[in-house]
């Protein structure tokens, strides 16, 4: 082993010990005790080292961020592993349940990522701009892929899109056409309609709502266990797509 590549490891080596011990603290003590001062304290070294590896408190929050990411797409792959490739309804409750499972087993990485104020560390969402933006993104677009490419999305009733919104979506129903490209299967781009592109990121508004008022506890009244509901309204988003359970 040369000197150089043995610096490279131990450096790789020390980084991950880094991200490690960042990511003991947000667990334990949430965001805000990850800092570069209590990570320095924690491995034995000063607070100065670490800039060697990290920017800034801002660069490592953003690589903890990307290790949660693909810590969660790994969750989900595992999922849909158990689940029949062409069962696509059966891959969107999958994918679906299984964030719902990792957000309320996992409450601070979910608010580090998905509840940021800061625009940086949304990795976990698909760049509509780019052919898949993440690891996370990815799962979640192959499954649309899927869906789409096993059945044409109908045009939902009373779908009324804000003209404000056309370039936006018109973007991301390119992005959902290539990821369907992707899979193998060659689709009409009439299918997929400006007001179905409309339903599906209204769907996963949704989706992302239950999960975060689950998460932190917002509820707007108490219910004993939200799961039931939480199904009830993926089958009603896929009944509106229409899917059957």
């Amino acid at each position: 082993m040369t000197e150089a590549t043995r610096r490279e490891r131990l450096r790789a080596e020390t980084e991950r010990d880094i991200r490690r011990q960042a990511r003991n603290l947000l667990v334990s003590h949430g965001r805000d005790a990850v800092t570069l001062r209590a990570i320095a304290r924690e491995l034995g070294i000063t607070a100065p080292a670490l800039y060697r590896y990290y920017d800034s408190r801002e660069d490592l929050l953003r690589r903890l961020a990307d290790d949660i990411c693909t810590d969660l797409a790994a969750d989900l792959d595992a999922d849909l592993a158990l689940v029949p490739p062409d069962d696509v309804t059966a891959q969107v409750y999958a994918v679906c349940r299984g964030f719902r499972r990792w957000a309320l087993a996992h409450p601070q990485e979910f608010a580090l990522v998905f509840a940021s104020t800061e625009a940086t560390l949304g990795v976990c969402e698909p760049d509509q701009r780019e052919q898949v933006g993440d690891q996370f993104g990815r799962i979640f677009l192959e499954v649309a892929g899927r869906l789409i490419a096993s059945h044409p999305v109908p045009t939902p009733p009373h779908a009324d899109v804000p003209e404000s919104l056309h370039a936006d979506l018109e973007v991301f129903r390119q992005v959902l056409l290539d990821t369907v490209a992707a899979q193998g299967v060659p689709v009409d781009p009439g299918v997929l309609t400006l007001d179905a592109v409309y339903h599906i990121t209204q769907s996963w508004v949704r989706l992302y709502g239950h999960v975060a008022l689950e998460v932190f506890g917002r509820f707007p009244f108490a219910i004993g266990n939200p799961e039931p509901m939480f199904d009830s309204m993926l089958a009603q988003i896929l009944a509106e797509m229409g899917f059957a359970d």
